[in-house]
């Protein structure tokens, strides 16, 4: 068994979901989902097939973000798992909705961050074994701290 590090492939501030799910109408089903929550949202998302053509399948309304999260998709190569890169909103305008479609199983990340996948690779295939997500902490947060994201929550309008 060879366990690599794929790195994501994004623009810096791009949000993305990565998770694993069981079917090929992944895809449909996410597209949809989003949609129905969040029609302003710009995305794209890929999904690994896992038997027959074993290929990437994908949708999305935007062609950028579409090409984003194939290329991601394949760089990975894990069977049933799913990436979506989004503008517009963020991971958790859609979390909920993503993670109540049926055949998500799970979600590694959802994130911003810089994110490498760790994928184990047997002669059978490849298996997402976790995800780095951003950095190491620096410290504990401090008064000054705490006040900061308060603010910054206010700011943008997740707390009142």
């Amino acid at each position: 068994m060879d366990i690599k590090s794929i790195p994501i492939d994004k623009p810096q501030d791009m949000n993305i979901i990565l998770g694993q799910s069981h079917f090929i109408k992944t895809v449909e089903d996410i597209h949809e989902a989003i949609v129905s929550t969040a029609p302003h949202m710009k995305f794209g998302v890929a999904f690994s097939e896992s038997s027959g053509p074993a290929l990437v399948r994908y949708s999305g309304n935007d062609t950028a973000l579409v090409a984003i999260a194939r290329s991601n998709m394949l760089a990975i190569g894990a069977g049933h798992a799913f990436l979506i890169a989004m503008t517009g909103g963020f991971p958790v305008n859609i979390l909920n909705t993503v993670k109540a479609v049926p055949e998500v199983c799970r979600i590694f990340c959802a994130t911003a961050n810089p994110v490498e996948v760790i994928v184990a690779e047997t002669e059978s295939g490849r298996a997402i074994l976790g995800v780095v997500d951003g950095v190491k902490p620096t410290g504990i947060e401090g008064v000054d701290d705490i006040a900061q994201r308060k603010a910054f929550l206010r700011k943008i309008g997740y707390k009142f």
